[in-house]
């Protein structure tokens, strides 16, 4: 897979994701929420972006060809801008 594919990839993704989950700060929100409660600690939505890009490279370590993880680190990238920026 070259790069800009998985960039277009990228974007497709997280275009359906926010059709199906919605805002992308709204969601991060509502998952930082659960967690919150989850691990009895505050967590921040910008950390739940970290954590899912976390998961993504841990599988890597396992199958570093899986393109799919390589195209949602991609598109967690993009939501975590948006969600550390507001923008």
């Amino acid at each position: 897979m070259k790069k800009l594919e998985a960039l277009e990839a990228a974007i497709h993704a997280v275009e359906a994701r926010g059709e199906s989950y919605g805002d992308v700060r709204e969601n991060h929100e509502r998952i930082a929420a659960l967690w919150s409660v989850v691990f009895g600690k505050a967590v921040t939505p910008e950390q739940v972006v970290l954590a899912m890009t976390c998961v993504k490279v841990a599988r890597l370590m396992e199958t570093p060809e899986h393109e799919d993880s390589w195209v949602d680190i991609a598109g967690y990238g993009a939501c975590g801008a948006e969600v550390a920026t507001d923008g």
